[in-house]
């Protein structure tokens, strides 16, 4: 099993904090990480690589300080160590401006409205870690445990058909 890990950038303490506190039933698989800014994001990022682990899931308020979340994720879908990555705008101040730049140059892959609740934001969690781990991953049933286990199961059966 890989290291998997999620990173959530939003420079509000209050806020980083419930994030977190929603994200401990993913804790036994992946580590979260949390950054106030993108420059402090950037360099978790980096300490990934460095480190051989995968940036499976980015969560990302839009207004952080010193660069927009949007511009941020968008450099993250330009990195070959980086693209495949799942973004999730998280943010009640993004325009449609913003969230179509999101969508069309940051490969969005969902976007949250604040304020949320924990279940709806595990949902989306839960959705975008197990398509991560359906695409990238070799052995997707070491997370049934904690994922979608209806669709990995699912995408094991169909992967075996096409073998036959």
């Amino acid at each position: 099993m890989t290291n998997l890990d999620i990173l959530c950038i939003e420079d509000e303490r209050e806020v980083r904090d419930a994030l977190e506190r929603d994200l401990e039933p993913f804790n036994t698989f992946f580590e979260v990480e949390v950054a106030e800014d993108a420059d402090d994001a950037a360099s978790v990022v980096e300490e990934f690589e460095k480190q051989g682990k995968e940036l499976a899931l980015v969560l990302c308020d839009h207004i952080l300080p010193g660069k927009l979340g949007v511009d941020f994720l968008v450099e993250l879908n330009q990195s070959p160590q980086t693209a495949t990555s799942k973004k999730v705008l998280v943010t009640g101040q993004a325009g449609l401006e913003e969230t179509v730049c999101a969508v069309n140059e940051a490969d969005l892959d969902r976007y949250i409205a604040k304020p949320w609740t924990a279940e709806g934001l595990q949902e989306v969690v839960r959705e975008q870690l197990t398509t991560y781990v359906l695409e990238e991953e070799e052995n997707p049933t070491a997370y049934l445990e904690i994922l979608d286990t209806e669709r990995i199961l699912q995408a094991i059966k169909d992967n075996t058909r096409l073998e036959e």
